[in-house]
């Protein structure tokens, strides 16, 4: 019977030696079992069970161990190579054991890939054959793939690279679906030949038919001690469990410009791309974790005519660059090049529409939510505008506003986030972990307070008040409370009358917020309260008689009558040297200098922290956690 599967299970291993011995990279042991025997259980679950070894060195020992296959639920045949002929070669000689279109894999990679849905995708339409593709942390060590928007293969680019050559991260995986008849004509029938070297390029001379099959599911190869260590590890962990196809994977959604990037408003040239400080360290933390990271951008300079789509694979080429540099990748990007408004000069007017990608829609959240099979509850969007928060909200997914680009201060829609963070790493900080450990913390809070009124949360600058209050409101609703965070923030004076030095109180319109708070507290029905919003207007909030306020800031456990008013308080702690990276960061992207940032962050001390940390025996309730934003 022909074979469904091949596997290229001739290597030496000679990288590998010291945990090998004299055995063959096959047998190369992963968590107690021979990497061969995982990649036959693979192919097993799929209904892939008439498989060839195409084995050369120390043949005997993989004989030995896995015999016809019974033994496995599966069929072998053994296909023997006399000389080594790389990985085409090989193949080329073991053609006429195998089905007129079969799987390939290597020996030396741990997969954990749904097969079944690569072959339904091959299957769409006829071609030579499907290459699987995935990001990695290194790819410019890698060999890479260029793709049409239709999936086909425009490209090969084995490494190494020329110099100054910029690709998408788009890297052969070693895993393929290929059809027998043109490997005659293509792979020599003598000498050595690389199948992703020498086939692949030489495919696509004759004008052969490849496609990329693009997933962001577990291959990895573990042909080194230290590569095999990580498998290990990440198998462990459940890295590949989380990336698979057997659950609904979550995902942060991450806006571009101003996020990810430096905002330069309407960025037109790979020149004008350099990352922010931290984001590629953040988008590596959501990798290794197995959460998938998802670029989604507008990008309204295409139907402006100032941009083609060339232009723009270009830059999300230098992106993908840029993160490989420092370890990261993306696992999609999603653009929408429309734009709603006409007349400019030089404008693309078929893409001049009012579309359903363009954020806040939710277009392009939606469609990567279906091809990445997104679970939308346990997912984040990231972003420095309303626009980006907005279209999370209506895509139903958490959010967050980084203070990064236009740290929200569009004001194009009214939309609070879920969460506000200085920065992309600090958002993903409480996405990952800051979150769950908050939530802990709050909820036997949550469970004393449950009739509670009002809730006063205190603590200095930058220790987190403003995001667990909002975690607060969300736990109240949980229990059927609805919960209105107010920041005392809204009565700062204008900046001209909160010199450094005046003193805490001196710097907030304390009778304003006084005189607002007591109306609602005091009276006890639905009452309006008014916040100042900008000079001379007034936001009004309508508050239910069973609602509850969730008062923060600076002032909220300092200023006595707040405190005549509930002893519903609550103190946040945070580690000094945290805070003062985080004041650091918050003041140098609002483009403070350093001697500013300096003498701002020592008025802070001297005139507030003293006096908030006083409070702290006296509030009911103590948080101290390292780490929030």
């Amino acid at each position: 019977m022909a074979c469904q599967v091949a596997i290229l299970a001739g290597g030496m291993g000679t990288r590998l030696r010291e945990r090998t011995g004299d055995l063959p990279k096959p047998m190369a042991s992963v968590l107690g079992r021979p990497i061969l025997e995982h990649q036959i259980q693979l192919c097993k679950r799929f209904g892939f069970d008439e498989i060839a070894l195409l084995v050369h060195f120390r043949a005997d020992a993989v004989q030995e161990y896995f015999g016809d296959g019974s033994r496995f639920g599966v069929s072998l045949t053994y296909v023997l190579e006399q000389e080594a002929r790389g990985t085409a070669g090989a193949l080329r000689d073991a053609l006429d054991v195998m089905n007129d279109r079969f799987v390939v894999l290597y020996a030396d990679t741990y997969a954990d890939i749904d097969l079944a849905r690569l072959w339904a995708f091959d299957r769409e339409i006829s071609s030579a054959g499907t290459l699987l593709l995935h990001p990695n942390d290194h790819p410019q060590d890698s060999d890479l793939v260029s793709l049409t928007r239709d999936s086909l293969v425009s490209a090969i680019h084995p490494y190494p690279h020329p110099d100054g050559a910029t690709y998408r991260n788009l890297v052969n995986a070693a895993l393929y679906v290929l059809e027998k008849a043109p490997l005659f004509k293509v792979i020599p029938a003598t000498g050595k030949h690389d199948l992703a070297k020498h086939t692949f390029p030489e495919m696509l001379r004759r004008g052969l038919l490849l496609r990329g099959y693009v997933t962001p599911e577990y291959i990895k190869d573990m042909g080194t001690p230290e590569r095999l260590d990580k498998v290990e590890r990440d198998i462990v962990s459940g890295l590949p469990e989380r990336l698979s196809t057997r659950h609904h994977r979550t995902a942060v959604f991450l806006d571009r410009d101003g996020t990810l990037n430096k905002e330069v408003n309407h960025l037109s040239d790979c020149a004008q791309l350099e990352l922010l400080p931290g984001a590629a360290k953040a988008v590596h933390r959501l990798n290794r974790s197995g959460v998938l990271a998802v670029c989604v951008t507008n990008q309204p300079v295409i139907a402006r005519g100032e941009l083609s789509f060339e232009d723009l694979d270009s830059i999300h080429a230098r992106l993908d660059e840029l993160l490989g540099r420092e370890k990261a990748f993306l696992d999609g990007i999603y653009a929408c090049p429309h734009h709603p408004e006409s007349g400019f000069e030089g404008e693309v007017k078929e893409l001049k529409i009012v579309c359903t990608c363009r954020k806040p829609e939710t277009g392009m959240l939606d469609t990567a939510i279906k091809d990445f099979a997104i679970d939308r509850k346990g997912s984040w969007i990231v972003g420095d505008t309303t626009s980006d928060i907005l279209a999370g909200k209506r895509a139903g997914l958490q959010t967050a506003l980084v203070r990064t680009g236009y740290g929200g201060t569009d004001r194009k829609y009214p939309a609070t986030a879920d969460f506000e963070a200085d920065t992309l790493d600090d958002a993903i900080d409480w996405i990952l972990t800051g979150r769950s450990r908050m939530v802990r913390a709050l909820l036997p809070i949550v469970g004393s307070l449950a009739e509670s009124r009002m809730v006063l949360i205190g603590g200095a600058s930058k220790t987190g008040k403003t995001s667990t209050s909002r975690l607060l409101a969300h736990l109240y609703d949980q229990i059927g409370r609805t919960a209105h965070v107010i920041s005392l923030d809204a009565w700062l004076r204008p900046e001209l009358e909160r010199k450094n030095g005046i003193g805490l109180l001196a710097r907030y319109d304390t009778d304003g917020y006084v005189k607002a708070l007591t109306e609602v507290v005091v009276v006890g029905g639905r009452e309006q309260l008014l916040i100042p919003m900008a000079e001379g207007i007034l936001s009004t909030v309508s508050i239910g008689p069973k609602d509850v306020l969730i008062v923060e800031g600076v002032t909220a456990l300092v200023d006595e009558r707040l405190r005549e008013l509930t002893g519903d308080t609550v103190y946040l702690g945070l580690d000094g040297v945290e805070r003062r990276a985080r004041f650091q960061r918050a003041y140098q992207a609002r483009g403070l200098s350093q001697r500013q940032i300096d003498e701002k962050f020592e008025s802070r001390e001297l005139d507030e922290v003293d006096l908030i940390r006083r409070q702290a025996d006296s509030a009911k309730f103590q948080i101290f956690i390292r780490g929030l934003a």
